[in-house]
């Protein structure tokens, strides 16, 4: 049984919990600030459930001490104290964060990893599965031309004239539509503005728009520069989204007001978990001297886990820190240090007993 420590209780938090606690292999303490958010988490009673403070470091640290791993589903604005903890305390590191800037502390606390102990940023669905699976169609390339990675969490059934719920966080929606964008374009990394770069298709017989986002490309900038002419992330949405939010945040400049920007959406945007994720990845270049194109598409739907019923996005983010912490206690890692997820085996992923949900590339007959 690994000991492994999860901070934050809310549906992710929860989530991860649950999977791991289903599965047998995992001992697992779940904290949260709020005792009333711990107290309506239905989970057995292998559980432990505990109330802590982040904000007071010793308490953070005898908490996660004799964990073997500690879990960050808390937001991005703590996750730099949660893994300075985890690097005092020796042990490894996990979080779902999508903020560039932190991203890039938690690389420079990874420069004092213990051997075996690991610091894996980004373990959600973007960035997270579809920075690994990018990678593994890049690799198929003799000589890599363009990478097209595009992801949406969208509802199933829209009815406002946004064509959107609230399906995850409202504050890491916003900052993916106001930070700056990574981006390789000629060979060269460039930073691109978000809610530009408007593009349309179909999938299934549907229409949908893309446009640039921040966040959702991780690292993999980095790892293919010098070896891909165009790398682009989009987010995916139905027609007319982008004209919208453009107007919103541009044109009015809500932009600038990210609070009050954050209120309008929570009480005029409701939540739902009849969601659908969809994933895209398109990649062109050169195979066995033939310029070639290949595209992974695959859809997860919202659905019954256990007796509760979640949404689409909760699945696909859950199961994928599931299994990138299931691959670490497997061997399937690098043993030491800031791991990237395009370091990830993408074979290894999509086989673990966590990613069935990843396994899936269109929505199930008769549903």
């Amino acid at each position: 049984m690994h000991r492994v420590a999860i901070i934050g209780a809310g549906r992710i938090g929860a989530s991860i919990a649950k999977l791991l606690d289903d599965c047998g292999s995992y001992n697992i303490l779940l904290t949260d600030q709020s005792a009333h958010t711990l107290e309506r988490i239905n989970l057995t009673g292998r559980v432990e459930k505990r109330q802590l403070k982040i904000s007071d470091p010793e308490s953070l640290r005898m908490a996660i001490r004799g964990c073997e791993a500690v879990v960050s589903a808390c937001g991005y604005d703590v996750n730099s104290a949660i893994a300075e903890a985890a690097a005092e305390a020796g042990i490894s590191y996990f979080d779902l964060t999508e903020d560039n800037a932190t991203t890039h502390t938690i690389k420079q606390i990874a420069e004092r990893a213990a051997p075996g102990q690991v610091f894996v940023p980004q373990c959600g669905l973007a960035p997270g599965f579809i920075g690994i699976l990018g990678f593994h169609m890049a690799q198929q390339f003799d000589q890599l031309d363009n990478l097209k990675l595009r992801v949406g969490a969208l509802p199933e059934f829209p009815t406002n004239n946004l064509m959107y719920n609230l399906t995850w966080s409202t504050q890491g929606l916003i900052n993916e539509y106001c930070n700056p964008c990574h981006a390789i374009r000629a060979g060269h990394y460039v930073e691109l503005t978000p809610l530009e770069g408007l593009e349309t298709f179909s999938l299934d017989g549907v229409s949908y728009e893309a446009f640039n986002t921040s966040g959702g490309l991780g690292t993999l900038y980095e790892t293919l520069q010098g070896q891909v002419s165009d790398l682009t992330y989009k987010t995916i949405r139905y027609k007319g989204h982008q004209y919208l939010m453009n107007f919103l945040i541009n044109d009015l400049k809500l932009g600038e007001q990210r609070d009050l920007l954050k209120q309008l959406f929570e009480k005029a945007l409701a939540v739902t978990r009849q969601d659908v994720v969809l994933i895209m990845v398109t990649a062109t270049g050169i195979i066995d001297g033939k310029f070639m194109q290949i595209t992974d598409s695959r859809k997860v739907y919202h659905d019954d886990v256990g007796d509760e019923h979640w949404g689409a996005i909760q699945i696909t983010t859950a199961s994928s820190l599931c299994t990138i912490l299931d691959l670490f206690f497997t061997g399937k890692l690098p043993h030491r240090g800031y791991v990237r997820q395009e370091q990830i085996d993408f074979d290894d992923f999509i086989q673990n007993r966590f990613a069935s949900c990843y396994r899936v590339t269109g929505r199930p007959r008769g549903r």
